[in-house]
């Protein structure tokens, strides 16, 4: 089968024949038909993070497509059922955190694109506990980047526990941001969009944010509490200590300000602020599968409609190359010539 894989970190993918996955006990095999293209993606093969993926890699945990064999122990799946593989590649199952619906803090947690093989691939094998059924509904182009993206920002609003009719802010509009800002929308939630990208604020208006700020042009914060006294939460999308910095001190007392994205900098935190000001600082990775299944729902009741733009699998070095220079609007999907 056709793949893209990272053999060296920092080095470009190279797109080759690789063997076919073969299944083990409760395993299905996906014939992958499109797969969004994450900032996580990059940062495996870029060897980013403190925790390493493992080498060689396929990368991609937005990986979506059609069951073509099921493996033993397999019985609530079965050949032709359109799934995705997210993040959450598997859980243990029975410690605390799986016990409690907490899934994703799960420490013997497998994660797809990272620790096992991806979706930038025709074939990749998946723990059928742990794949996501996708909508009928809902084409497989428009339905990789609810797996990542999607789930990410729809679980990040929960997070702030912003109800109907408050305020949330949005920093960043791009993969991640755009698809918040119709979740929030969707939600019931009023949004204040933050982006230094003008195009981004546009795209921003055009989704229903309510109101629009540039960093490089006023203090996002000081915006904020003028115009509506302070948001009840943030999430936080961009990769940028600012950005971070600037969120924290837009919230209200009482607020919530939720970290999503994953800049290489530590962010200080005013402790006196904090505590008089009943903030809390949360962070948020992904999202269950329950999660999952209600992101894909507002999805295929046309309430949030990922902008995508789709790519072949072997032009993944060209879509990496526009991620680091910022040149990509919404989410790039890769499609497989299956």
């Amino acid at each position: 089968m056709k793949a893209a894989v990272v053999n060296e970190f920092k080095k470009q993918l190279e797109v080759k024949d690789v063997e076919r996955p073969v299944l083990q006990l409760g395993e299905v095999l996906v014939h992958i038909k499109a797969c969004g293209v994450c900032h996580t993606d990059l940062h495996a093969a870029h060897g980013d993070w403190p925790v390493k993926p493992k080498l060689p890699l396929i990368p991609g945990h937005e990986g979506v497509g059609v069951i073509v064999e099921v493996g033993q122990g397999v019985s609530h799946l079965q050949i032709g059922d359109r799934v995705g593989v997210p993040w959450l590649y598997s859980a243990c199952g029975h410690c605390e955190y799986c016990l409690t619906g907490q899934e994703t803090l799960c420490e013997s947690q497998q994660n797809s694109g990272y620790s096992v093989d991806g979706g930038y691939a025709e074939y990749c094998k998946a723990d059928a506990a742990y794949v996501v059924k996708v909508p009928d509904n809902l084409s497989f182009e428009e339905a990789a980047p609810i797996f990542c993206a999607g789930v990410t920002t729809y679980k990040a609003l929960k997070v702030t526990n912003a109800k109907p009719g408050e305020w949330v802010a949005i920093y960043g509009v791009g993969g991640l941001g755009h698809v918040a800002v119709q979740y929030a929308k969707a939600m019931g939630l009023h949004v204040i969009a933050v982006d230094l990208g003008e195009e981004k604020l546009k795209l921003a208006k055009e989704l229903g944010a309510d109101l629009f700020v540039n960093p490089a042009l006023e203090d996002p914060a000081a915006f904020i509490k003028e115009k509506v006294g302070g948001v009840h939460g943030t999430v936080v999308t961009a990769v940028s200590k600012p950005a971070f910095q600037s969120a924290f001190h837009s919230v209200r007392r009482g607020g919530t300000c939720v970290l999503v994205g994953l800049p290489p900098e530590e962010m200080p935190i005013p402790i006196f602020d904090t505590v008089l000001g009943g903030i809390k600082v949360v962070g948020s990775i992904v999202g269950t599968r329950k999660d999952l299944q209600e992101a894909l729902q507002f999805a295929a009741e046309g309430k949030v409609k990922t902008i995508i733009e789709t790519q072949p699998l072997d032009k993944i070095n060209e879509v990496f190359d526009r991620m680091v220079k910022g040149e990509i609007k919404g989410r790039v999907v890769l499609t497989l010539d299956n």
